[in-house]
């Protein structure tokens, strides 16, 4: 299967949107019922519940988070989605600058079947540390 780039970009566009809404169920709809999301190596979020409560808690962490899509590259139904976002950590109220991507598998539909997502975590970690 081979996706249309064009129609991929409409979905990172409304995908962007739907981080930046503040909705965990608006970000889990981008995923297949069943797709699953790893990031940096970690344990899976399975299903779109699952995928919710990880965007709940990025939107607990960071409740102004606003998310800004970089760059999209489509080969077959593999997508690579970078991204960059700010926002206010919740607990030190220190400004934050995260850059990252998510390498998905789609399927026909253009959901998500499978994430994987990269970000600094040390880079992360050190914004986000008490001064």
């Amino acid at each position: 299967m081979t996706v249309d780039p064009a129609a991929v970009r409409a979905m990172v566009s409304a995908y962007t949107a739907a981080w930046n809404s503040g909705s965990p169920e608006a970000v889990a709809s981008f995923y297949a019922p069943d797709g699953r999301i790893v990031i940096n190596r970690g344990e899976p979020w399975v299903d779109r519940k699952g995928i919710g409560e990880m965007a709940a808690g990025f939107f607990a962490d960071v409740p102004d988070l606003t998310l800004i899509c970089e760059d999209v590259r489509c080969a077959g139904n593999h997508v690579a989605y970078f991204w960059t976002f700010t926002g206010t950590h919740a607990a030190t109220k220190n400004p934050l600058r995260v850059s990252g991507w998510e390498e998905w598998d789609l399927n026909p539909d253009l959901k998500v079947v499978e994430s994987r997502g990269w970000y600094d975590a040390a880079e992360y970690e050190r914004q986000t540390a008490a001064r």
